[in-house]
């Protein structure tokens, strides 16, 4: 578990990979929505991507050394053994790793504003043949070292031929790929909105002063790499976030055609462009279908979607011709708030409600009889709280003993009944709570389960032996005081070997808070 440096999809959609400083990438079957592969690199990546072309014998994938400007390329259904290295390549840490799928070329770049173009496995890693260059010398390629930059983002459009760049300089620049010559510059620097705003006013005073802070925030914090550029299906337009909000351009005619979310309190970073058709319909459209004003119809047209994320933000937006079908009912309501509350609003919530909430015993009734157990509010109030709540609210009704180890423990409270699933009652996981007077030092202790600290959420289990090894690991709330037979005849019963699932179910009743 770690922070995700990158992430890729494959060309056809198939594949999809992230790269974190946990030093591994994890490979996932897009289709299936399944990990497939886990590749420990033993080196922190920075950039990856995968670099096959439907049709390719192997699914290889190249991923970047964050320090260096080395380029492991690996085999993404197989081992951790690179295919191949490119070692002298570049000099500087990569910035970005892209695939033209058009002309199975790939084009890296580094911090030293160089960007190379190369070839995946088929072609033995070479230059391409299929450039219309030899040396970089007659092409524009040279452009972000001479302006002393990098690129933060490449795109390509679907016919392969141009090629857009989001600079560190924040100026995007779009190339003919198979010349490598410049076709474009737009400079979307912060002295040419303040010029712009000076000649005609874009935004009101105060409004621009305060998206120019953030601005320089986003220059203060490194987080204008983060900003991507995109092409429509067109090839003819492309998309990218400004201070003024997503601008719309048309690379032919060399003219801003629309700026979306200009309104909208929000900086837009990450953008993705959906322009197919929402709802598929088996029968044919006819010319009279598409004459005809009935409303039905609508929804067969395609509505062009942007989908983006915002600086600071942990939700995303969509930008979308469609109108909600009932601007009456309070669920058509624009903005979903579904965000977590933050540390301070749960310790208030906790703080506000917590005497009423907690309770010192409780009666789990199982289907192999009951079992009471004192709780110690006092020492563990989130512990006890989660526990009481859950219990009230019926959440562990019908929950299995999903992990039995005879001479252990006995496990429940995953109402997936695999291990795997859970929450608190504030959505996610909690901080543990350890206390010096409450030890894993006697059998029938109610421990939490957790996988690490500060991940409790709803599982938890019952020694049946002292424990010492887990102290300081798992946040002891109770302890059981009568029913321990009961306890003992669950540790008893025949279990899988390998999952430690008993073979036949043994369910939670439901759980009575005194």
């Amino acid at each position: 578990i770690g922070v995700v440096e990158s992430i890729a999809v494959s060309s056809e959609g198939a594949l999809f990979c992230s790269v974190g400083d946990d030093k591994a990438m994890k490979v996932f079957d897009v289709v299936n929505f399944d990990m497939i592969n886990m590749l420990k690199l033993g080196y922190y990546p920075g950039q990856c991507e995968w670099v096959y072309c439907p049709g390719d014998a192997i699914s290889s994938v190249a991923t970047s050394e964050k320090s260096t400007g080395k380029i492991f390329i690996y085999d993404g259904r197989g081992n951790n053994q690179p295919l191949h290295v490119f070692d002298k390549l570049h000099t500087s840490s990569l910035t970005q790793i892209r695939l033209n799928p058009v002309y199975k070329v790939v084009v890296s770049a580094d911090k030293s504003g160089m960007i190379e173009y190369w070839t995946g496995t088929p072609h033995e890693y070479k230059f391409p043949k299929n450039v219309n260059w030899e040396y970089k010398t007659d092409t524009d390629l040279y452009e972000f070292a001479k302006c002393k930059a990098y690129p933060s983002s490449i795109s390509f459009s679907p016919d392969g031929k141009k090629m857009a760049t989001l600079g560190s300089d924040r100026k995007v620049r779009i190339f003919r790929f198979l010349t490598g010559k410049l076709m474009r510059v737009f400079d979307e620097s912060l002295s040419m909105f303040t010029e712009l705003q000076q000649m005609r006013q874009q935004l009101p005073d105060m409004e621009f002063g305060r998206r120019m802070a953030v601005e320089r925030e986003l220059e203060k914090v490194d987080a204008v790499r983060l900003i991507n550029i995109i092409f429509d299906e067109t090839g003819h337009f492309v998309l990218y976030g400004t201070m003024l909000g997503i601008k719309v351009i048309n690379v032919e005619t060399n003219r801003c055609i629309r700026i979306l979310g200009k309104q909208e309190n929000i900086r837009v970073m990450q953008l993705a462009l959906f322009q197919g058709v929402a709802k598929k319909h088996r029968a044919a459209v006819t010319i009279e279908m598409k004459a005809s004003e009935n409303p039905v119809l609508q929804n067969i047209q395609a509505d062009p979607t942007v989908i983006c994320t915002a600086f600071k933000k942990n939700r995303f937006y969509m930008f979308t011709k469609r109108e909600p079908e009932d601007t009456k009912s309070a669920d058509s309501d624009r903005d979903v708030f579904n965000e977590k509350p933050s540390k301070e609003e749960v310790m208030a919530a906790t703080q506000a409600e917590g005497p009423k909430r907690v309770s010192d015993s409780a009666i789990i009734h199982t289907s192999m009889g009951d079992i009471h157990i004192k709780l110690f509010p006092v020492e563990c109030p989130k512990t006890v709280e989660n526990f009481c709540v859950h219990s009230r609210n019926g959440y562990y009704n019908g929950h299995i003993f999903h992990r039995i180890i005879k001479g252990f423990m006995i496990q429940t409270g995953d109402p997936t009944g695999t291990g795997m699933g859970g929450e608190s009652i504030w959505g996610g996981e909690f901080e543990d709570e350890f206390h010096s007077t409450l030890r894993h030092d006697r059998p029938y202790t109610l421990s939490m389960a957790n996988a690490g600290p500060n991940t409790n959420g709803s599982q938890f289990f019952i020694t049946v032996v002292p424990t010492p090894w887990l102290d300081n690991k798992h946040s002891v709330f109770g302890r059981v005081t009568k029913g321990m037979e009961v306890v003992q005849r669950i540790s008893n019963v025949k279990v899988n070997p390998k999952t430690d699932k008993p073979y036949e179910d043994i369910s939670i009743i439901n759980i009575t808070v005194k």
